[in-house]
């Protein structure tokens, strides 16, 4: 594990490239470009650092295994999962964040945990519509597209993304990348 401490965090908003994310056509990607999954996660984790002032949050790395794919679109992803999370456990004394993988059934899963307010499992069907909030703008700042791009960059990769939560223990979003090359 690589550890990222982030010194003075809060909640900044408008780090979502929307017009980047939701102008591209519809259809799978062909690309074949290897992605280095541990520099993207780095790169965000700079970036968050760097836009971020307030609180402390602890970003556990794994090693990741490299993908295939738009390294520009995958690292959208990441950027969006890993700034939920710091926003979902700012309340939190002891924030702590993971993106990691592990492989299931030939398929690689790439993962971000947090130990944030965490959501009823029973509304997982809105987790990933556009303008779909299970929180109030009083709660938790945000504009309700950052999943819904989540989604539909992975899906543009032919990969899958869902969640696993409890209230109040945190959440886990989970997303594949189909043909990986390699660690």
């Amino acid at each position: 594990f690589e550890r990222f401490t982030l010194e003075g965090l809060s909640y900044h908003p408008g780090n979502v490239k929307l017009c980047e994310s939701t102008g591209i056509p519809g259809g799978l990607l062909r690309l074949v470009i290897r992605i280095d999954m541990n520099s993207l996660v780095s790169e965000v984790v700079e970036t968050l650092k760097s836009s971020h002032a307030g609180a402390k949050a602890d970003i556990h790395a794994a090693v990741l295994p490299a993908a295939q794919g738009d390294p520009s679109l995958i690292r959208q992803v990441l950027a969006n999962l890993l700034e939920n999370a710091v926003k979902f456990s700012r309340n939190k004394s002891d924030r702590r964040i993971e993106a990691g993988s592990f492989e299931r059934d030939g398929e690689q899963v790439y993962f971000v945990k947090d130990n944030g307010v965490g959501f009823d499992m029973k509304y997982h069907d809105k987790l990933f519509g556009v303008f779909q909030r299970l929180v109030t703008d009083r709660e938790f700042e945000g504009t309700g597209v950052g999943l819904a791009i989540v989604h539909r960059l992975v899906t543009r990769h032919g990969g899958r993304v869902w969640a696993e939560s409890r209230p109040g223990e945190g959440a886990t979003f989970y997303f594949t990348l189909p043909g990986r090359s390699g660690s």
